[in-house]
């Protein structure tokens, strides 16, 4: 069932990202997503990036919908539905995040909750330009240990994230990695923990439609990610052949990443 609700606050994170916090009463816990709409508009999956009191969701543009969303100002309605999806297992004590981009959204309150739950989270963070970096203060503030890359290397070490995780995997012993980017990303991060034996847990962004396993746009191999995830095990993932190779587009085409 939608409900309409007020925007609370418009935050601008990045040049490309924007927080939008509302009021929704329905319990939410890390790692699931909600679908946003607008009226006269069309509906879209957003994981929370906040879910607590106000939940909240980050939000890049990547199409009309997600601009004409980040637009929303201070009391403007959006209808949301939800939440939908699985979590994050909170049990492991030593935790590495490996987030790029727009990633860093998901990652953020499982991180707030591992650490309030006792847990050590250790956190590598990546963007295009130091400017795009999302949540370093905040990952910071809540007690991580960040590490941050940045492709032209106006910030941190100059690569992709995933060139950090041999030495970081190698100087802490870690019980999980969990990552969020794109697929690509996430393939590399679970063949840099394999031979470490950390196990992986990914949150997959794939099209959605229906958010309930009936339109089939999210379909992953024999999966789909609204209802079987969005947190997969990298041990899953690594069995399905269009993991990291194909995706489908918005009329349910096949396309390569």
């Amino acid at each position: 069932m939608r409900s309409i609700c007020p925007v609370v606050k418009r935050v601008e994170e990045t040049p490309s990202t924007v927080t939008l916090t509302f009021d929704y009463e329905t319990r939410t816990s890390p790692g699931q997503f909600v679908m946003l709409w607008i009226p006269g508009d069309d509906e879209i999956p957003m994981s929370l990036s906040y879910v607590g009191a106000p939940k909240g969701v980050t939000v890049k543009v990547m199409g009309a919908t997600s601009r004409h969303i980040q637009d929303l100002r201070p009391g403007e309605l959006i209808g949301v539905r939800g939440p939908y999806g699985n979590t994050f297992d909170l049990s492991p004590r030593r935790i590495l995040i490996v987030a790029g981009g727009s990633g860093a959204a998901v990652l953020a309150p499982a991180a707030e909750a591992a650490i309030a739950g006792g847990s050590k989270v250790s956190v590598a963070l990546g963007a295009t330009v130091a400017a795009e970096l999302l949540f370093a203060r905040r990952f910071e503030g809540m007690g991580a240990h960040v590490h941050i890359a940045t492709d032209d290397g106006s910030l941190g070490a100059k690569g992709y994230v995933t060139a950090l995780l041999p030495k970081i995997l190698a100087e802490g012993r870690f019980d999980a990695v969990w990552t969020c980017g794109p697929e690509v990303m996430m393939t590399k991060v679970i063949a840099a923990a394999r031979p470490l034996d950390v196990p992986v847990y990914c949150s997959v962004e794939r099209q959605m439609k229906c958010a309930l396993g009936l339109c089939d746009a999210c379909a992953l191999g024999p999966l789909h990610v609204c209802i079987d995830g969005p947190v997969f095990s990298g041990e899953r993932l690594a069995a399905i052949p269009e993991f990291g190779h194909s995706k489908r587009d918005s009329s349910g085409r096949r396309v390569p990443h």
